[in-house]
C-alpha cells in the first residue's frame, strides 16, 4: 500500500501577473502532522484550496490517497477547517454534526465526534451562542464527521485566546493519536514547533525549507544573543562580529549570530546592557531568515517593534 497521503507535483496557480503557487512539489506521508508556514502572500491558502479541489491549478497535479481531490473528498478521506467557513446560526452543535455525518459513507458516531472535539457538554447549544474557542471546535467536529484520513486546517487558531488554543490543540491530539494525517497552516510559530513533526516553509509560492522543527531551527545557524538596551544606542549592532540579523522589541534586542562568544565580547566592550541571554536559535528566527527578502533583512536591523511576537 502506498504510504503517501498527499502528492503535489509542479503545482502552479496564477492570479494575473502574480504566481501565488509556483511549481510547488510536496509529498506528505500518512500518519504525519505537517505545519505549513509562510508570510502573508506566500501561497499557503492557495495551495490548500488547490489541494482540496476548491480551485483548479494552471498546471501540475494533486493526488490524495491515489485519487483526485474531488474523489477523495466524496469518499470521506479528507476533512477541512477553512478560514471562511460559515454557519446556520440557529442550529445546535449536535444538528450540525448530524448534518455533516449524513454527507459521508463511513461517518463517526455523533457522541464520539462530540467527545473528540470536547463539545459533549455543548451539544444542545446554538452555534451563535458559542464562544470563539467553542465555535472553532464545532468546525473541527464538522470536519471530523466523515472519519477523514487527512485533516486540513487553514489557520485553525486565528483570533483564539490562549485558553481556547490549548483546548483546540488538545482536541487535535485526541484525533491524531491513532495515526491520522494532519496538515495545518499557522502564523503562530510556537504551534508548529510544539505540534508538528514536520515543518514546510513557503515563500513566493515555493518551498524554501522542509524538515523537522529542530532542523528548520538549525537552518538559521548559530545562536541568539538577547539583552536589554539599558538606554544604549542601536547603531552598529548589525556590524558586531558574527551577527547575521537584529530584532528589536521595545528595549529588548535579539541578535542572531554565528559566533556568540565573539558577539558577546564585542558587545561588552562597546556598550552597556542588562539581562544577557544566549540561547539556541528559535523557530521564529529561522522563519524570518528563510522568508526575508534583502529589503526586509536591512529594515530588521533598524526598525523598533513596539510589541513582542506572541509565544
Amino acid at each position: 500500500m502506498d504510504d503517501t497521503a498527499v502528492r503535489l507535483s509542479g503545482l502552479t496557480r496564477r492570479f494575473g501577473p502574480v504566481r501565488a503557487v509556483d511549481g510547488l512539489d510536496l509529498t506528505i506521508a500518512r500518519g504525519s502532522t505537517v505545519a505549513l508556514l509562510g508570510p502573508n502572500g506566500a501561497g499557503k491558502s492557495t495551495a490548500i484550496s488547490l489541494m482540496l479541489g476548491l480551485d483548479l491549478p494552471d498546471s501540475g497535479t494533486v493526488i490524495l490517497f491515489g485519487r483526485t481531490p474531488a474523489e477523495a473528498v466524496r469518499a470521506g478521506r479528507v476533512g477541512a477547517m477553512l478560514q471562511d467557513a460559515g454557519w446556520a446560526p440557529s442550529a445546535t452543535v449536535r444538528e450540525v454534526v448530524d448534518l455533516a455525518r449524513a454527507l459521508y459513507p463511513r461517518a463517526i458516531e455523533t457522541d464520539r465526534i462530540l467527545a473528540l472535539a470536547g463539545l459533549t457538554e455543548r451539544a444542545g447549544r446554538r452555534l451563535d451562542k458559542l464562544s470563539g474557542g467553542e465555535a472553532q471546535r464545532a468546525r473541527f467536529a464538522f470536519a471530523l464527521a466523515g472519519d477523514p484520513d487527512l485533516l486540513v486546517l487553514d489557520e485553525p487558531t486565528a483570533a483564539l485566546d490562549v485558553a481556547a488554543r490549548r483546548a483546540f490543540w488538545a482536541a487535535i491530539d485526541r484525533y491524531t493519536a491513532d495515526g491520522h494525517t494532519v496538515l495545518f497552516s499557522t502564523h503562530h510559530l510556537h504551534e508548529a514547533d510544539e505540534f508538528a513533526d514536520r515543518v514546510v516553509v513557503l515563500a513566493a509560492g515555493r518551498v524554501v525549507a522542509d524538515g523537522p522543527p529542530a532542523q528548520i531551527r538549525a537552518l538559521a545557524g548559530g545562536r541568539t544573543v538577547s539583552f536589554d538596551l539599558d538606554g544604549g544606542p542601536l547603531d552598529g549592532l548589525d556590524t558586531l562580529p558574527g551577527v547575521r540579523s537584529v530584532q528589536v522589541r521595545g528595549d529588548r534586542v535579539a541578535l542572531t549570530t554565528a559566533d556568540a562568544d565573539a558577539t558577546v565580547l564585542a558587545l561588552a566592550g562597546t556598550r552597556g546592557f542588562q539581562g544577557l541571554e544566549v540561547t539556541a536559535a528559535a523557530l521564529e528566527t529561522a522563519f524570518l531568515a528563510l522568508t526575508a527578502t534583502p529589503t526586509t533583512r536591512t529594515a530588521t536591523a533598524t526598525t523598533r517593534t513596539a510589541t513582542a511576537t506572541e509565544h
